[in-house]
């Protein structure tokens, strides 16, 4: 039997990746090195759906986790959350954080930490607070008593060490503004630090587009990082697309439309012209922060084919209460957004992350 593929870095199982309101399908991944066995340990990113959601999985799909040596594992869904050893939060929405709350209480193996920038920690805190929920999780490294361990994420431009051999950058990014003002989600870039290259994939959390927020604009920041490392390095990327084509930009609740994330990709796109084209070039963008104002965007011919090689998977569609025209509506915006990249050239790759997907990167 051949060894493991030694361009793969990472595996990964969809146990959700909806944007609500159905309960049974919320953003949630499960995550290990390639090549490595699961009970050797996960890194879940997210935490919406989990043990109920898996174990329906599971009964539908028993040959969900296969080991390295490509045999089927048995294992139950606690079996599998007993594995985790850390969780990745991009933000404490209860689509992304609800199964870490109802299931803290139950989860098995050794304490577990809970990564994620300051602020989302402290939204956490709120619920683990003896009111909403019972109080599961601490900062004290020394205190078993709990089963949960806050561990901050700095957004300061660097990488770091959340499991062995993975590392992970947290860049934030812009989700909306609210009655008490600006609300922070955040991308990660995932890193394999194991492997020759480095090899890391991108994921964001829920994302306002850049053109209609309300204060800096940041997911250009997270695309700048992105580019050069494009497509030999990062090669894959989890955005949400959370409303089909037409919904107004008032009604966007800081999430993407079909054409707000083309726009982002094309953003992206830019980033890379301008990366291949040297220092200089990427030097001169990076001194304007808002996209807006940037008045040296290439020809689009120029972006034809610039992201070659480049996977996005659609994460985060929001289900609606009946098909359109007979099609779940995560595959209407999924075909609405590979129209619009066709028709922009870009080049990339538009997939569907779906539930139960196993997914190597």
């Amino acid at each position: 039997m051949a060894g493991p593929d030694p361009a793969l870095a990472f595996d990964m199982i969809v146990v959700g990746s909806g944007g609500g309101p159905h309960e049974t399908n919320l953003s949630s991944y499960l995550l290990k090195p390639y090549g490595a066995e699961w009970d050797a340990g996960i890194v879940a990113l997210e935490a919406g759906s989990g043990q109920g959601t898996l174990n329906r999985l599971l009964e539908l799909e028993p040959n969900l986790f296969v080991g390295k040596d490509g045999v089927t594992r048995t294992y139950s869904a606690s079996e599998v959350y007993s594995f985790v050893r850390c969780f990745l939060i991009t933000h404490a929405h209860l689509d992304h954080i609800s199964s870490l709350v109802l299931s803290t209480g139950a989860l098995g193996g050794e304490r577990k930490r809970v990564y994620a920038v300051k602020e989302t920690l402290e939204d956490l805190e709120s619920v683990f607070s003896w009111r909403i929920w019972p109080k599961l999780a601490s900062y004290d490294e020394n205190d078993e008593d709990y089963k949960l361990l806050y561990s901050p994420l700095v957004p300061d431009g660097k990488y770091h060490t959340v499991f062995p051999n993975i590392s992970v950058q947290a860049v934030p990014i812009n989700h909306g503004t609210n009655e008490l003002g600006p609300y922070a989600s955040a991308a990660f870039f995932l890193r394999s630090d194991s492997h020759p290259s480095k090899r890391e994939f991108l994921f964001f959390g829920d994302v306002e587009p850049d053109s209609v927020a309300s204060t800096t604009t940041k997911t250009i920041n997270v695309w700048r990082k992105a580019a050069p490392m494009i497509p030999h390095t990062l090669s894959t990327i989890f955005i949400e697309c959370s409303w089909p084509s037409g919904r107004q930009d008032d009604m966007l609740h800081g999430h993407l439309s079909p054409e707000h994330l083309r726009d982002e990709l094309v953003a992206l796109a830019t980033e890379v012209y301008f990366a291949r084209r040297g220092p200089s070039s990427s030097q001169s963008t990076s001194r304007q922060p808002q996209r807006k104002r940037q008045k040296r965007n290439p020809p689009s011919h120029d972006l034809r084919g610039v992201l070659m090689g480049v996977r996005v998977y659609i994460i985060h569609v929001k289900d609606q209460p009946a098909q359109v025209h007979g099609i779940p509506i995560r595959e209407v915006v999924v075909g609405q957004v590979k129209s619009l990249i066709q028709e922009a050239g870009l080049g990339v790759e538009i997939l569907l992350a779906d539930q139960g997907m196993h997914i190597t990167i």
